[in-house]
């Protein structure tokens, strides 16, 4: 999900499957300030909410923005026949380690 996408979110549904673990940080005030002011605006949502999702959108768009590295190895061919070439820049390891994660995270929640 994109950032610009969230505010029609926030409108419209309830949040995904949490996690056990919780994650203490501390903001600076600025940001602290813009969490405060999206919980006055949307007061149906936590301001927790609106961290996991603005984290979530950051995360995504921080996956989209890894570059594609070409590698030698030909996994499909496009529409027009020609060869199409695995990814061995960091989307791979990203994902990799997010399906890691996840079978851990899903493991705690037994």
């Amino acid at each position: 999900m994109k950032i610009r996408d969230l505010p029609k979110e926030w409108q419209e549904k309830a949040g995904e499957k949490q996690t056990v673990r919780k994650y203490h940080i501390r903001l600076p005030i600025h940001i602290a300030a813009g969490i405060g002011a999206l919980a006055e605006m949307y007061p149906g949502r936590t301001e927790t909410q609106f961290i996991t999702d603005l984290l979530s959108a950051a995360l995504y768009e921080l996956e989209e923005s890894f570059p594609y590295v070409q590698g030698k190895r030909v996994v499909a061919k496009d529409e027009f026949g020609d060869p199409m070439y695995e990814d061995v820049g960091p989307t791979p390891r990203f994902d990799e380690l997010v399906r890691k994660h996840v079978h851990m995270l899903e493991e705690d929640l037994k």
